[in-house]
């Protein structure tokens, strides 16, 4: 059986190389594979202690699943090479959070617009604030080489701002951008907003300057020379499926929508807390995460909103622990010591996870961690509440941003007196929430660079001298 696939295949792309312009779509379903090349960065793909991961990948994944075959994501390490990879045919679709441009259009079909961001000039806190095109002259700004930012600059500068400099950075991870401009090799950067959204949580230092144009749309582009009218409408409808649905309202939420909801000064001090506490307690952290089959992340962030991982943390109403567990919980849960970390911690963590057990199944991932998070600040019974209200009011109970918009009416006398289980203080759990995921997004990026793939080798890298010294006398 398997042979005569293979040989079924065979035939069928044999009979399309015969063809002036292949049917994509066809190529796509012969081989069984939709290959997808995207940028390696933590907005678009890459790899974490899970596997892959990111707002791309999971819309190409989801869309390999509709064509009924097998994704193969290919990174690529600067933006020129993701073209260039289309070029050479080495990929069905580039998904790299790619904006469309006149020029990229007349080379590269391109399917309808799914995601809208603004470029955004970025600079540092405190320093002279540009404000305006204008004031862009004499500054050292940085941007991505191949960049539709790039494009813009040199449009500027032929235009109305003719002492524009900038440096193009060859590489295909905005997160370049910032690390120059946080160092002072650079007075400004150039990012579209849901990137530096994304990342700023890594960067406190870092801030919007202006808006460099209006909103731009991002597009998937394809290979040239192929037949790519079927494809482009199964993509496109796919993308307005989703849309119409609200699953990707939900994915652009779950990797971009978690706003940071803490000071300049927090972040500092949880930068300097990852570096000087989080190490004391990483490895039982892991350990307990393991246990209960959890991200270790949202455990650490949990943790950190509770106590600042300290396993001696008081509260004036009488919480304590890194948990920071009542005395009746604490009992509850089988904890006889809530100053000794690993008690705590687990007994956190099984609180955690019985709350999440106990909500509705039709409550899926990851909105279901968030609703969780909630309850463990205000309680099920309150977090109830907040989805009969939601439901009252035309939003989804089972969606955490719905939710969320909702729960701060609960200290309204006009909502709570009207709920079943009264007052709650809604803004508060919010603002747990949010933060937690701020956390836990800043020491899930702090992983990425372990993960990354490493661009490829060149010859002069790893040839031995001798044959360097050949390989230049051939030439």
């Amino acid at each position: 059986m398997r042979l005569c696939t293979l040989l079924l295949s065979a035939a069928l792309l044999s009979l399309l190389c015969g063809c002036e312009q292949p049917d994509a779509l066809a190529r796509i379903h012969a081989r069984g594979e939709l290959v997808v090349v995207s940028r390696n960065s933590p907005t678009t793909y890459y790899l974490d202690r899970n596997g892959p991961t990111g707002f791309e990948y999971a819309l190409a994944e989801r869309l390999a699943q509709e064509l009924g075959v097998d994704l193969r994501m290919e990174s690529a390490f600067n933006l020129p090479d993701i073209f260039s990879k289309l070029q050479r045919h080495q990929a069905d679709i580039a998904a790299a959070g790619l904006t469309l441009t006149e020029q990229r259009a007349a080379s590269y079909p391109h399917t309808s617009p799914y995601l809208k961001t603004t470029p955004q000039v970025v600079s540092v806190v405190g320093s002279s604030q540009p404000r305006s095109i204008p004031d862009l002259g004499g500054l050292k700004i940085v941007v991505l080489a191949g960049s539709s930012h790039a494009e813009m600059l040199r449009a500027l500068q032929s235009s109305e701002a003719p002492d524009l400099q900038w440096e193009e950075i060859d590489e295909a991870d905005t997160m370049q951008l910032l690390e120059l401009l946080d160092a002072g090799q650079a007075d400004l950067a150039i990012l579209d907003s849901n990137e530096f959204t994304a990342q700023q949580s890594l960067y406190p230092r870092l801030q919007v300057a202006f808006d460099l144009a209006s909103e731009q749309e991002l597009v998937w582009y394809l290979p040239p020379d192929f037949d790519n009218a079927r494809l482009l409408t199964v993509i496109d409808e796919f993308t307005h499926r989703l849309q119409e649905d609200g699953t990707l309202a939900r994915l652009r939420e779950q990797y971009f929508g978690h706003t940071p909801r803490i000071s300049l000064r927090g972040a500092d001090e949880f930068a300097l807390d990852i570096r000087d506490t989080l190490p004391a307690y990483e490895p039982l952290i892991k350990q307990v995460a393991k246990e209960y089959q959890m991200d270790w992340q949202l455990l650490a962030a949990l943790a950190y909103k509770e106590s600042q991982w300290d396993p001696k943390a008081t509260s004036p109403t009488g919480v304590r622990g890194m948990m920071m567990l009542t005395e009746p919980t604490a009992r509850e849960l089988g904890v006889d010591n809530r100053l000794d970390a690993a008690q705590s911690l687990r007994g956190g963590a099984r609180y955690l996870k019985d709350i999440v057990r106990r909500l509705p199944k039709r409550i899926q991932e990851p909105d279901r961690t968030w609703m969780a998070l909630a309850a463990y600040n205000i309680g099920l019974a309150h977090l109830e509440d907040a989805r009969v209200l939601t439901q009252r009011q035309g939003g989804d109970p089972n969606l955490w941003p719905d939710v969320m918009e909702r729960l701060p009416l609960l200290q309204k006398t006009k909502y709570y007196k009207d709920a079943r289980y009264g007052y709650a203080r809604g803004l508060e759990a919010v603002t747990l929430v949010q933060n937690i995921r701020h956390y836990r997004s800043i020491l899930a990026l702090q992983e990425i660079p372990d993960h990354q793939p490493l661009p490829p080798l060149r010859t002069e890298d790893y040839l031995p001298e001798v044959l360097r010294d050949i390989e230049l006398l051939a030439l």
